[in-house]
């Protein structure tokens, strides 16, 4: 993978660099700390991934990620926790919050990795796959509920609730759910990871609808769904909390 870093610490850059100088498929091709000198890099090489602060002078990295028309897969490195969901909204791989421990940057890449893969290579099986389509970029998918295949729009999908053998599909701004007969592996494997985690045995939640996290729940709208001890240090450490 080739990326690039833009952060407007110079010291944070070298952390980094030296994170992916251990790491054989990663190449560094440019480090920036004013975002908007990486453009023409971004324009005239293949950049397969970039690390971006969030807090800078110039324009924040979430404003600069969202105005690239073509955009490589992007990882925030930030001190601040509050973005996280609004660096999801934009389909961030992943968000790392400074001090980055070594172990949370590999996890970040791997998933860099698997995503870069997917698009690359979609997945065999997939019903996109003939158009390159991975779960990262889908719009929507199809369930079966009853006897017909609904298409649902994974922006409106609030949260996934499990009841016994079927799943609850919760639907924004209306009092629809879909009640289909799977198990989360399934929904999973269909839902792109960037967007949608679980965070119990029981559900699985749209990061962009969520309002706020406590201790040991989220609320999404005036619903209050739990956070699995399981789950817990994955949750908080994806969303940099």
């Amino acid at each position: 993978m080739k990326c690039i870093i833009i952060d407007d610490e110079p010291l944070a850059i070298d952390i980094i660099t030296d994170y992916c100088s251990k790491l054989d498929f990663i190449e560094v091709v440019g480090t920036f700390t004013n975002p908007l000198d990486a453009i023409s890099v971004l324009n005239d090489k293949k950049v397969d991934l970039l690390f971006c602060d969030i807090q800078m002078p110039q324009i924040s990295g979430i404003d600069f990620i969202a105005s690239l028309d073509n955009k490589p897969l992007f990882i925030f490195t930030t001190a601040y926790s509050q973005y996280a969901v609004e660096g999801f909204e934009l389909n961030a791989v992943d968000y790392l919050v400074k001090p980055i421990p070594y172990h949370r940057f590999i996890k970040a890449i791997s998933r860099a990795k698997e995503q870069l893969s997917k698009k690359e290579k979609p997945m065999e099986g997939n019903v996109f796959s003939s158009h390159g389509e991975t779960n990262e970029s889908k719009k929507f998918i199809f369930v079966k509920a009853e006897y017909e295949s609904i298409k649902i729009n994974l922006d409106d999908i609030e949260y996934v609730q499990g009841l016994k053998d079927y799943l609850k599909i919760h639907i924004t701004n209306t009092n629809k759910t879909v009640l289909t007969l799977m198990n989360f592996k399934e929904i999973l494997d269909k839902l792109p990871s960037n967007q949608f985690l679980r965070v119990h045995k029981s559900f699985v939640v749209n990061v962009n609808f969520i309002k706020t996290v406590q201790r040991n729940r989220i609320v999404i709208n005036d619903t209050r769904i739990p956070i699995g001890e399981s789950y817990k240090a994955e949750f908080f450490s994806v969303l940099g909390l």
